[in-house]
């Protein structure tokens, strides 16, 4: 399995890092993709190794970080996401639930990422936050056939699903699509397999039966056995497709 979205290195996970890795070795999690909150995310990533699982780096500056005045320039973003171990450019997106205060400057770092990704041909790591139309139009208008990505977290309806899938989006699926009464997993029931890939989002959002706990990578496995069972598949089929999903979005070879 991939967890395509884990922040491994967060502060959380400082006192039992080492258990917390050999868990999600012994439940088959084989590769871990780090999505940066801040340019202060990467040294830390770089302390972060297991002998069983390969670990991906990206870069950019998440939403909530630019409400906290944190910018970044075209120019800077570049310089880091064009390192040859930096595999995706992110996370960013919007986020409107914490204030709207700061829309414009969410927007304009949106914009910033997906040129970056652009002229890299590497995907983009998208966090949305009471923001879905904002954020599809952007992608949409930004869309000229080279750029592609991950809702992350994917929390739409059914048609904010397809709408994705059609500007080149794959949708990341996470612990709230396993919470009873979110209504994530009718959506994703009607939705194709083959756009979507697992993630935990660690060490937040773990999903059933571990909600309310600190998420780590091995409960990506209870995603997966949501997923299998809502879209009609093994649970050996889902693994199968979304880690094929995964790595050929982030273009990384079997």
């Amino acid at each position: 399995m991939i967890d395509t979205h884990c922040h491994i290195y967060a502060e959380q996970f400082e006192d039992d890092l080492a258990e917390v890795l050999d868990r999600a070795a012994q439940a088959g999690v084989d590769h871990i993709f780090m999505p940066a909150i801040n340019f202060d995310s990467l040294p830390k990533m770089e302390q972060i190794a297991h002998l069983e699982i390969t670990f991906h780096k990206m870069a950019g500056i998440h939403p909530t970080d630019i409400n906290e005045g944190t910018r970044t320039t075209e120019e800077e973003l570049y310089g880091y996401c064009s390192q040859d171990d930096i595999v995706g450019v992110g996370e960013t997106g919007l986020d409107y639930y914490w204030s709207d205060e700061y829309k414009s400057d969410q927007e304009q770092s949106l914009r910033i990422h997906c040129k970056v990704a652009k002229q890299l041909g590497k995907p983009i790591v998208l966090h949305n936050r009471d923001s879905t139309d904002e954020l599809l139009n952007i992608i949409e208008d930004e869309q000229d056939g080279n750029l592609r990505g991950v809702w992350h977290s994917f929390t739409g309806l059914e048609e904010e699903g397809e709408r994705a899938i059609d500007i080149g989006l794959a949708l990341g699926i996470g612990g709230i699509f396993t919470f009873k009464n979110a209504g994530v997993d009718e959506a994703v029931a009607k939705l194709p397999l083959q756009h979507m890939i697992l993630e935990t989002d660690a060490p937040y959002l773990a999903p059933d039966p571990k909600r309310g706990k600190r998420n780590e990578p091995s409960f990506v496995k209870y995603t997966a056995q949501k997923l299998a069972e809502v879209q009609g598949f093994s649970f050996e089929k889902t693994v199968q497709i979304t880690t094929s999903n995964a790595l050929e979005l982030f273009g990384i070879s079997s």
